[in-house]
């Protein structure tokens, strides 16, 4: 029902209700009725007011019943308001979302297309580095197909390497030989012009007279250890002794050695016995200080003290030389051998020996000799001469002669003749 129609209504039923009550009050007041106990005015004016009621009664009700907006109204009004509050609460906070949304939205457009920017540019680099590979593989197989007759080059430079090291390492030891060979006589020929200038001055004093003890030549030779420092005084002593007892017997043979000849000073002496004091063992020797004639009744000396040590090892080669095919004389062959034991000496001495010479047996020697002048010609012989035990400073070397591999070099000999 529209709303013009209603209120149409409402006017029309309020005029009949009105009248009707009128006449409804007018009616009660003639006939003078009472209600309830009031008076029959006052009952008129009740049933006036109770009319007035149940036209604004009816009209009310009326309304409800043809307007469902008015229904909801009046009855759900605060109910209505306070959810349409909660809507536009909810409406409020959708919107606040919604921006929210689109900006993430934004950004993320925004981000796909960072993304999109990137992908492309990495699909360009990956294009690129594809390009580049490629031209890279293509320089690889190139400088492969080059890289071929440079390994075979190298095979080949490094086999020419290894053959000229070979020739290098046999010439060098060719060199070294030849180096040691001319050491070896070099020093055999210093040792001849020590022999030859001792030999010299044992001439000039000989042209004076009879030389019994040479110049330098020990007169006695101890080896000392001291367990205490007092034992040094005696065992200067001893070797005093010794000595003067020696010189007496060379100078003076057919005498008897009752006295002292033999000078040797005094501040020489005190510094002999302050070096032995010191820890380990000691060679000390007398030597004569000058060349002394037979006949002579002082002999000068002096004494030379060094610390002792092994000189030479059992089986340490001394010397070592090769006779040549054609060297089969028994005089060259002596000669030789004589050669060889005096190289062997002077190693000795050049490794601190004080012993005037090698002991060697005779006959070995002899017998050597022998089978060196009687070999085949053309056979080449090494000979060695090695200590047969260990020796101290002051101990005599005992020596061995060998020939090594008899037979052998004459084969080599031959393996080298065309």
């Amino acid at each position: 029902m529209s709303g013009w129609l209603l209120i149409l209504t409402l006017l029309l039923l309020g005029g009949v209700l009105s009248t009707l009550g009128d006449r409804l009050g007018t009616r009660v007041g003639k006939a003078r009725l009472s209600l309830f106990g009031l008076r029959p005015k006052n009952t008129a004016v009740v049933i006036t007011a109770l009319t007035g009621a149940l036209i604004s009664a009816l009209s009310l009700g009326l309304m409800l019943l043809v307007s469902e907006q008015l229904r909801l109204g009046l009855f759900e009004l605060d109910q209505i308001q306070a959810r349409l509050r909660d809507s536009r609460s909810a409406l409020r906070q959708s919107q606040a979302d919604l921006d929210r949304s689109r900006a993430e939205l934004s950004r993320a457009e925004l981000g796909r297309s960072q993304a999109m920017a990137g992908r492309q540019r990495a699909i360009d680099s990956q294009h690129k580095a594809e390009a580049q590979l490629n031209t890279a593989q293509t320089r690889i197989a190139a400088l492969r197909r080059e890289l071929q007759p440079l390994q075979r080059e190298r095979t080949r430079l490094e086999a020419e390497r290894l053959r000229l090291s070979r020739e290098v390492k046999g010439r060098d030891a060719e060199i070294r030989r030849t180096e040691a060979e001319l050491s070896s006589v070099r020093q055999r020929i210093a040792a001849g012009e020590k022999e030859l200038k001792g030999l010299e001055g044992n001439v000039l004093a000989l042209r004076r007279g009879d030389v019994v003890i040479a110049s330098g030549q020990p007169l006695a030779t101890a080896k000392v250890k001291l367990g205490t420092s007092s034992q040094a005084q005696s065992v200067i002593e001893a070797l005093l002794q010794q000595a003067n007892l020696t010189a007496f017997q060379s100078l003076l043979p057919d005498q008897k050695p009752d006295r002292q000849i033999l000078l040797v000073p005094r501040n020489d002496i005190a510094r002999l016995k302050t070096l032995l004091t010191k820890p380990g063992t000691w060679v000390v020797s007398i030597r004569s200080a000058a060349n002394v004639l037979r006949g002579e009744q002082r002999v000068l000396a002096f004494p030379d003290l060094r610390p002792n040590r092994q000189v030479v090892r059992k089986g340490e080669m001394l010397s070592r030389t090769t006779l040549d095919g054609d060297e089969r004389g028994a005089e060259l062959v002596r000669s030789r051998l004589n050669l060889l034991l005096a190289a062997a000496f002077a190693r000795a001495q050049r490794q601190g020996t004080l012993v005037d010479g090698l002991q060697f047996d005779a006959n070995d020697f002899n017998e050597l000799g022998r089978a060196l002048a009687e070999r085949p010609a053309g056979q080449e012989a090494t000979l060695e001469a090695t200590a047969r035990n260990n020796a101290d400073t002051p101990d005599p070397i005992v020596v061995e002669l060998h020939w090594l591999n008899p037979g052998k070099d004459s084969d080599r000999r031959r393996d080298r003749q065309p």
